[in-house]
């Protein structure tokens, strides 16, 4: 049987990262094509347990009282939860011929705690090294968006506040989206203009996934 593709859809939050994995998702299938909508964190066992943290639900105890995770703690739990991840769910769809569509993978991890971790080249290869063994994708759409706009998303779906949500953050992870080619120099990443109806950027995602099959697009 021929591997299904993985495909991974990546941004600052707000970006609508959640809204076109699941889009893309039913157009596969309508088309009667095989796929599977994950995300991360994971809904396993290390996954559940950092949304708690991300929310602020569970903090760990220090001695001037409870505190958030650091960054390299959270780094380590992200690349916890991506093995099993890969290892659980995305692995073995793509071995039954399933295209594995995750909202966000590594490129959160590093995006997110190199900068939390300083920004410097020593963090982000660290972050790298304890992240080598995942999987690389067949295709990665990092939907672009301005800072402002995001924010103004986050706001509007009424979710709480969570431990990223800092704005100078979201601006340095907006930059940092915008040159990640640098950062992952061999893998195959399209950027798509996020900041257009759900339907214009739908469509583009959509046009990328049948390039990336071989189809003949305009």
């Amino acid at each position: 049987m021929i591997e299904g593709l993985f495909i991974v859809v990546e941004g600052v939050d707000g970006a609508g990262t959640t809204t076109h994995t699941k889009i893309l998702i039913d157009s596969l299938r309508a088309r009667g094509l095989p796929a599977h909508g994950t995300r991360e964190p994971s809904d396993g066992p290390i996954g559940t347990m950092l949304r708690q943290v991300l929310t602020g639900r569970l903090v760990v105890p220090g001695i001037r009282g409870p505190r958030p995770p650091s960054w390299t703690t959270m780094a380590l739990l992200f690349a916890a939860d991506r093995v099993d991840h890969v290892e659980a769910e995305i692995v073995p769809n793509l071995l039954d011929g399933v295209t594995v569509v995750s909202d966000r993978y590594d490129y959160s991890s590093v995006a997110y705690q190199s900068t939390t971790g300083g920004g410097g080249e020593d963090a982000e290869h660290w972050v790298k090294e304890i992240n080598a063994h995942a999987r690389r994708p067949d295709l990665t759409l990092v939907l672009d968006i301005p800072p402002r706009v995001a924010a103004q998303r986050r706001l509007e779906r009424g979710r709480g506040r969570e431990i990223y949500d800092d704005e100078e953050l979201q601006e340095q992870l907006a930059e940092f989206y915008l040159g990640i080619e640098k950062h992952f120099p061999g893998d195959n990443i399209v950027h798509i203009d996020a900041n257009r109806s759900i339907d214009e950027v739908a469509a583009d995602v959509m046009r990328e996934v049948r390039r990336l099959r071989g189809e003949k697009v305009d």
